[in-house]
């Protein structure tokens, strides 16, 4: 057999109630001034405030910085890095979603490489000159869907062309993640059923992209495991359980996917940048048209995810039918003029769908042909 190396992600503390437990982690490793970064939502909600007071309350200078776009660009970061250098922190603590948690990683970047941010994109090789240390990075997840808690790479667009960026070190591993599910019991059901599908596209794109990761195989299908008993609960009936569920299968997949994703993500990204699409929305979406693509020549796989959702029909209709029907039970549209796509976008949005990082590990090859009509078929 070929030798082949695998990286786990990050301590974890996981439960209802653990975010009581950052000012005493905070004091045992001597921090006395986070930027605190999120998003503008979160921002004005009442557990973020609560968890500023309470620090502030211990005796932290705390820093909040929120001046960051849905789908985060590189402004977004040099501007958190001025606040960074205005504060004169000492630790970084990203709470959020995807876009907060990837603009919290990409300033930790920034504070000790100060080069153009995009030299470090590791889809050119950039990796190589994350060569400094870096401060002191905790995550707070507040959504089930990007797990970019445990990740080590930050998705950063370019203000103009629009493009996608991928900054990328282990480096840039939180050195704790609070993962708390009772800060995601008030998310609405739009942004549950939205996060929700990112979190199961990343479980089975991960499982099915083409490199060799068996680890993160069975990562891949306990997340879609998961995801499966506990979604439709979280939209639609709410509990502490089934968040937990969903805050794990968000990890998991974020974990799972360290072997690649594929042809939906690929669909997907041109979606946020050009229409400012909802990332896991543009995934939801994407997926049964994306999967049914995938099914020739990898049947076997399919009915693996079969059996793990536990379908009548353990073959690749029944999860192509599964989709769809999860989608209708969480209120997600089946079609892409729903979200606001038309006819005139396609071009545009092959183009972008080629020149996207995350397809070429997917398990067949997707030429601008075969994403001109997939969004064709999404229509």
């Amino acid at each position: 057999m070929s030798v082949s190396q695998f990286n786990f992600p990050t301590t974890i503390r996981f439960g209802a109630g653990v975010i009581s437990e950052l000012p005493e982690y905070l004091k045992k490793n001597n921090l006395s001034r986070p930027l605190v970064v999120t998003d503008p939502n979160v921002a004005q909600l009442g557990f973020f405030k609560k968890i500023v007071e309470d620090l502030k309350a211990k005796g932290f200078a705390v820093e909040t910085f929120y001046d960051i776009h849905k789908n985060p660009v590189k402004s977004d970061v040099y501007k958190g890095g001025d606040a960074w250098d205005a504060h004169k922190g000492d630790v970084i603590i990203g709470i959020g979603g995807g876009a907060a948690l990837d603009v919290a990683r990409a300033i930790v970047l920034r504070v000790n490489h100060r080069e153009d941010l995009f030299k470090y994109d590791d889809l050119i090789g950039g990796d190589i000159y994350v060569t400094n240390d870096v401060p002191h990075f905790i995550t707070i997840p507040t959504t089930s869907g990007t797990g970019s808690e445990v990740g080590r790479s930050a998705i950063i667009a370019d203000d103009e062309t629009h493009q996608k960026k991928i900054l990328f070190s282990p480096k840039l591993l939180a050195k704790v993640v609070f993962a708390d599910p009772a800060l995601t019991m008030d998310l609405p059901p739009f942004i549950t059923a939205a996060t929700g599908m990112d979190a199961l596209t990343h479980n089975m794109e991960a499982f099915l992209a083409k490199n060799y990761h068996p680890i993160a195989d069975g990562i891949a299908l306990e997340g879609i495991r998961l995801v499966s008993l506990s979604l439709e609960k979280a939209v639609n009936s709410p509990d502490i359980e089934s968040r937990s569920q969903m805050l794990m299968a968000s990890m998991m997949g974020a974990i799972a996917f360290q072997k690649g994703l594929g042809v939906v993500h690929s669909l997907a990204h041109p979606l946020s940048s050009l229409l400012d699409t909802h990332h896991g929305l543009a995934n939801a979406v994407n997926i049964p048209y994306g999967m049914k693509f995938n099914v020739a020549g990898f049947e076997d796989k399919f009915r693996r995810i079969a059996r793990t959702l536990e379908l009548k029909n353990e073959n690749a209709e029944g999860v192509i039918q599964y989709l769809f029907d999860l989608n209708s039970k969480i209120n997600i549209p089946h079609r892409l003029r729903e979200i606001g796509v038309k006819e005139e976008h396609l071009e545009t949005l092959s183009d972008l769908a080629f020149e996207d990082f995350a397809h070429p590990n997917n398990p067949k090859p997707v030429s601008r042909a075969d994403f001109r009509a997939l969004y064709g078929e999404a229509l």
